[in-house]
């Protein structure tokens, strides 16, 4: 397979560094997308200058590249500056030429779950596909790695793993890692996946297996803290309605074709991903 030139947006965050380093691995340049370059050294990637709403920088950014990795979120900003911002990311990408545009959503975004920052990416998702043949939606389900940091981190060590959900509620989950060796495969084998919308996930855990597993890998007693989504509403009833759906919905993603299909992604369990907390 011919290298390729691939964009990058987020680079340095979760999805997005993980696809980096993906990409990188297989042999791909990557260039990343950031809005201070002076700030950001990425080994083996080139860092350049771009802004979501600055469309002419993004113009420079995708010029010459083969695909984009999309990654938006409204956290820092709000709904409307996810979605402004994302439909500008696309329509620079389409008049850029790009062969390839794979955007990162959420599971089960497709599916009117009222959550609003699921919502706010479909919204991106139905733009994309109005814009252009040329695209891929790749949709995480939770991620393992937000144990790792901010209040989950804090409560773990205080001996509780707290999450809004019932203890016996399992929870679809994937690690950063799959997340980026998934998006990397995808872009890697462009005209399996043109047009395709694939909900990815590789493990389901509940709240009291999560916790059993992380008192195993830290060597001490942590018990499982079923909090109520009322308390996250109080700062956030964004995350309360994504918790009351997992409650009384939960996502809907094959796990098991997944992990026939695409051996390769190295998908793992919440236990081999816990495995590396130190």
């Amino acid at each position: 397979m011919e290298p390729l030139t691939v964009a990058v947006t987020g680079a340095t965050g979760t999805q997005g560094g993980a696809t980096a380093r993906a990409l990188v691995a297989a042999g791909h340049h990557v260039r990343a997308l950031t809005r201070r370059p002076d700030a950001v050294e990425l080994d083996g990637i080139e860092v350049v200058a771009a802004d979501f709403d600055d469309p002419a920088s993004l113009d420079r950014a995708f010029d010459g590249v083969d695909a984009v990795f999309l990654v938006t979120t409204p956290f820092g900003t709000d709904l409307d500056t996810e979605v402004r911002q994302g439909v500008t990311a696309v329509d620079a990408a389409v008049r850029a030429g790009v062969a390839h545009i794979v955007f990162t959503s959420a599971t089960n975004a497709d599916r009117a779950t009222g959550i609003p920052h699921f919502d706010s990416k479909w919204v991106v998702e139905q733009h994309l596909a109005q814009a252009t043949d040329n695209w891929t939606v790749i949709a995480p389900a939770a991620f393992m790695d937000n144990v790792a940091g901010g209040w989950a981190a804090r409560s773990l060590r205080q001996g509780r793993y707290s999450l809004p959900l019932s203890p016996g509620t399992p929870l679809k989950l994937i690690a950063a890692a799959d997340i980026g060796a998934f998006a990397a495969l995808v872009i890697g084998r462009r005209e399996e996946f043109l047009g395709r919308r694939i909900d990815i996930a590789s493990d389901e855990r509940t709240g009291k297996e999560m916790a059993r597993t992380l008192g195993t890998r830290l060597g001490r007693a942590i018990e499982y803290d079923a909090a109520s989504v009322q308390d996250v509403a109080h700062y956030s009833t964004d995350l309360a309605a994504m918790f009351e759906y997992f409650e009384r919905v939960g996502m809907d993603v094959d796990i098991s074709r997944l992990r026939s299909d695409y051996p390769e992604v190295g998908w793992h369990t919440f236990t081999e991903w816990a495995s590396c907390l130190s």
